[in-house]
């Protein structure tokens, strides 16, 4: 028999005296008060009332709410439908959380309306059985909609080149074939002379530069197709929207530069101990900038970098532990343990951005000769390459929320030998000789050559 374990229960003790929660929907919210009933004490009094989702009324809201003293407002992430309750009240000086629907689901089999899931989840809220959700401040959500703009429009980009290189194949041309890009200059070079009129194959390929030149009979043949006037066009709008994209692209990138480096909390600090907003960028900085930090992280760009930064924030006292920021992320499997039974459980949905940011930097990590590429060159032989650049992209996660916790903090690689160079030769060789043994039914002996 184990020994009695005592865990103080907190569960079930009234937390706030005076809370509020929204049952939010797109044009009104469904808000509910919890109070100490004037005339029966002990006892709990709800008010529920319906009010239109327009800045005024919810302004006029915040300001009734403060005078009655409410603690906390609580709200259910529904779409964007959040945000105007949120901000407005946040401004009137409230306390508002946050919560993910999943938080604050009612119970099966109960009625379900805007009321009732208004009244409950100021129940959750007044218990302090609710767990709110991340809401970074304004300078990071500004960051944030740049940085999500700018992976919108790369993500077009990508189709755009995409598009235009199956117009290619429908015109027989085979140039992605010899070219290991259409984004070269080369490729787009000779994209550019068939769309004002050169057909000859020779020419085309005539117009391949550095380590293309070596492959002319290739870029011949394949380009000796039936491109003609309609691919020309279509090919021609398809390069002047990718020209777009790009001077589109590029004023994004400059403008989350911008915001970055006016955040004081992203600051460096040179060698003579000066701060602001261009310190901390030189190798002899006593302190480097957060961009610069994370920069050092194999596989990051300043790029994705600034990604990082717009979706987990500078402040990391929002996640207690590098865990923490994990599991948030959704880079982690949750606890499943019935008896002596444990299982991993299914993984949160998490930050869809911050992961497509890790995994960009994890498959770059991977072709590097760094602890990064060693970790995952060693999983992907075992369990695949989606296991290893989800295991890649935590361990890079976990190195980001120490260096934003600590600025003084610098990453330092760990070397590509570093698994190697720790493992136990004797052990290993153990066990290749009991899996040899074991295949050949008999024993054998190692001897050491001479």
């Amino acid at each position: 028999m184990s020994r009695p374990q005592v865990i103080d229960d907190t569960e079930h003790e009234r937390v706030h005296e005076r809370v509020a929660a929204i049952d939010v929907a797109k044009d009104t919210g469904m808000v509910c008060t919890r109070t100490p009933h004037p005339s029966r004490p002990g006892a709990r009094r709800a008010t529920v009332q319906s009010v239109k989702a327009r800045t005024g009324a919810v302004r006029a809201l915040g300001r009734r709410l403060r005078k009655d003293g409410i603690e906390v407002v609580t709200l259910e992430s529904t779409s964007d439908y959040w945000r105007i309750w949120f901000f407005v009240l946040e401004a009137c000086g409230l306390a508002v959380q946050l919560v993910h629907a999943a938080q604050a689901k009612n119970l099966p089999g109960r009625p379900k309306t805007d009321k009732l899931d208004a009244m409950w989840l100021a129940r959750l809220t007044e218990l302090g059985l609710l767990r709110a959700s991340f809401v970074p401040p304004k300078a990071i959500r500004d960051l944030r909609d740049y940085t999500r703009a700018r992976t919108r429009l790369v993500q077009e980009r990508t189709r755009c080149w995409q598009r235009l290189e199956k117009l290619l194949e429908a015109a027989l041309v085979k140039v992605s074939s010899v070219a290991s890009k259409l984004t070269t200059v080369s490729a787009q070079d000779m994209i550019k002379a068939m769309i004002a009129g050169e057909r000859d194959p020779g020419m085309l390929a005539g117009l391949a530069r550095g380590r293309m030149k070596a492959r002319h009979d290739d870029l011949v043949q394949a380009l000796d197709g039936t491109f003609d006037d309609h691919h020309g066009e279509l090919a021609g709008m398809l390069l002047d929207h990718i020209a777009f994209l790009d001077a589109r692209i590029a004023r994004l990138t400059t403008r989350a530069a911008q915001l970055t480096g006016a955040m004081p909390a992203a600051w460096g600090v040179d060698p003579d101990g000066t701060t602001g907003p261009g310190a901390g960028t030189g190798p002899g900085a006593a302190v480097l900038n957060a961009v610069a930090r994370l920069a050092e992280i194999p596989g990051l760009s300043p790029d994705l970098a600034r990604t990082i930064i717009a979706e987990t924030g500078l402040d990391m006292t929002r996640f207690p532990t590098a865990a923490h920021l994990v599991s948030w992320a959704g880079l982690c499997p949750s606890a499943r343990q019935s008896g002596p039974r444990t299982r991993p459980g299914k993984k949160g949905q998490g930050d869809t951005w911050l992961r497509g940011a890790l995994g960009q930097a994890a498959v770059g990590a991977s072709h590097t000769a760094t602890f990064l590429g060693e970790r995952y060159s060693r999983i992907v032989r075992r369990r695949g390459k989606a296991k290893a650049q989800v295991a890649v992209a935590r361990s890079i996660l976990i190195i980001i929320w120490h260096l934003l916790a600590d600025p003084e903090a610098r990453f330092t690689d760990l070397g590509y030998g570093y698994y190697q160079a720790r493992t136990d030769k004797d052990k290993k060789i153990k066990n290749h000789i009991r899996q040899i043994e074991a295949l050949l039914g008999h024993p054998i002996t190692i001897t050491k050559a001479a």
